[in-house]
């Protein structure tokens, strides 16, 4: 019997070879005209359309469609990047196929999975999150800098039988703060209010280690302070809503939550930070606690 060159070629091979790895690209430097900006919004339309956005502090990303065949289960919550340079990273980085090594600027560690991440919402009801799809039609309206200014859609998603829902979301984030402003306007089927779960995933590392967290109900604040990950170190969320709307806290299987009444087709704002311990700002639990406490938002539409 003859043997073809692939049937040779796999009596060759060695007992246990494996696939060759992906090669991964070297992080370009940036550019000293890259190192003036202090925050950027880029479309990664070479890695399924994911959204990055940045400051000269703090790193987040949020995934496009595409995303959710591609890498399944994909969510509408929101990843957050170690980031210990003061200009733009991201897009450098993700471009070497290696973001989840740290090449010296920052790493992104974080794995929002299907939580919420740092800030994400849904619609509480029935004790459950619904949560929509993830982002389409973005807008960068501001990518200068000094500011990363864009707004997404969330296309309609069902809570329970009782209503559809769809929203209209505006990110904010200026140079020199870790609060990304949120202005979220949700659309629905009917007029009656809704209670909006704004949350942090909870993220468990070995399993079980969920870090420390903090409920300020008086001030209609929620923050995070990550468990340790090995050498790669923590991170830290924060979400604050508007004392006049506060409506509790709530927690279900991946998220710690706090609510907001909201009236449909009136928006509303909230802000959603989340910094490294690696990162040169905060380098213990207290020091992300008292820059959660002391600040002072504007939640004006």
């Amino acid at each position: 019997m003859r043997l073809t060159f692939l049937a040779l070629a796999l009596l060759a091979a060695p007992v246990g070879a494996q696939e060759p790895k992906p090669q991964h690209k070297p992080l370009r430097s940036a550019t000293a005209d890259e190192q003036k900006a202090r925050a950027a919004v880029v479309i990664a339309d070479y890695r399924f359309d994911d959204l990055l956005w940045e400051n000269d502090r703090i790193a987040h990303r949020i995934y496009g469609r595409a995303l959710e065949k591609a890498e399944p289960p994909s969510s509408s919550g929101i990843d957050a990047w170690g980031k210990r340079v003061r200009w733009p990273f991201m897009d450098r980085q993700l471009r070497t196929g290696d973001q989840h090594a740290d090449h010296g600027e920052g790493i992104d560690f974080y794995n929002v999975g299907t939580g919420r991440g740092t800030g994400g919402l849904g619609i509480w009801y029935d004790n459950k999150l619904w949560t929509s799809r993830n982002y389409v039609r973005p807008r960068i309206l501001q990518s200068r800098p000094d500011v990363a200014d864009f707004t997404v859609d969330y296309e309609p998603w069902p809570v329970d039988t009782l209503r559809t829902v769809r929203e209209t979301r505006r990110f904010t984030l200026p140079a020199g703060t870790n609060f990304t402003r949120m202005t979220s306007t949700i659309a629905s089927s009917s007029d009656a209010e809704l209670i909006v779960g704004i949350g942090i995933s909870k993220r468990p590392i070995n399993g079980s280690k969920l870090g420390e967290v903090r409920k300020d109900a008086a001030a209609a604040r929620l923050s995070w302070w990550g468990p340790a990950d090995g050498e790669k170190g923590r991170m830290a969320a924060a979400v604050i809503v508007d004392p006049a709307a506060f409506a509790g806290f709530a927690e279900d299987t991946d998220n710690y939550l706090i609510l907001i009444r909201v009236r449909p087709g009136q928006p509303f704002v909230y802000y959603s930070g989340s910094a490294w311990d690696r990162g040169g700002d905060f380098a213990a639990e207290g020091d992300w606690n008292s820059y959660v406490d002391a600040q002072r938002p504007d939640f004006r539409p």
